[in-house]
């Protein structure tokens, strides 16, 4: 009996690490790379166009060519799960942050790998085929950083859809409540509750200050990409 080909997308936008993973995963039998995407908003109608079994995520990708706030992928994981409930997500980020990364799998990721781990992302095929069989994954560092014993602050007790509601926040920080709430599928009343909620959690008193305290401690992604990055 034939083994399925896995179906592979790639959301980054850093040309030479795309090639890096579609190098490595073309170099083994079973896996197809049927997208590569560089900005978030490109993330659902080319998944529509190019149905995956997986994807590979980076966190602090421009969410359009006019818009490059990072995209809100606390708000795309949920969401691109439920909309393809056979879909699998690997996070792949240079950011190693507790709260981000708890965040991303509370999301519904299935692995938190960090770009330095060269020892996994040399051997990506086999990570692929364990998380599409059920496993998660992660970079050392990064499951350490997890199993941190260390007292939650009141910050990192953040709710996911609070940090959902901050993660779009972030991307469309020019957006009413009534956007926001569009985006999420929730009532107004709900985002202001959200959003009010992680204020006094964050210590702060309106979204601009939410998103920056948020990136600060690293639950949600960090400040707009730059050309150093």
């Amino acid at each position: 009996m034939t083994t399925p080909t896995i179906r592979v997308a790639i959301l980054d936008d850093h040309q030479s690490i795309i090639d890096g993973y579609v190098y490595r995963l073309n170099s083994e039998p079973g896996f197809e790379v049927v997208a590569t995407i560089y900005y978030g908003e490109e993330l659902e109608p080319v998944l529509a166009a190019h149905p995956a079994d997986v994807l590979l995520l980076d966190i602090n990708v421009p969410t359009s060519a006019r818009n490059q706030n990072p995209y809100p992928i606390l708000h795309e994981i949920p969401s691109l799960l439920q909309k393809y409930p056979d879909l699998t997500i690997l996070v792949i980020s240079m950011y190693a942050e507790r709260g981000l990364i708890r965040a991303v799998i509370e999301a519904g990721a299935s692995g938190y790998v960090l770009k330095d781990d060269r020892a996994i992302l040399q051997d990506l095929g086999n990570v692929v085929q364990s998380i599409v069989n059920g496993g998660i994954v992660f970079s050392q560092k990064a499951n350490q950083l997890l199993l941190d014993r260390k007292p939650a602050t009141s910050a990192e007790r953040l709710s996911v859809r609070q940090l959902e509601a901050l993660s779009l926040s972030a991307a469309y920080p020019d957006s009413s409540s009534a956007e926001l709430a569009k985006r999420m599928a929730v009532t107004n009343s709900t985002v202001r509750n959200l959003l009010a909620g992680a204020y006094i959690k964050l210590g702060v008193h309106n979204r601009t200050g939410a998103i920056s305290k948020a990136r600060q401690l690293g639950l949600i992604s960090p400040d707009p990409p730059d050309s150093t990055d």
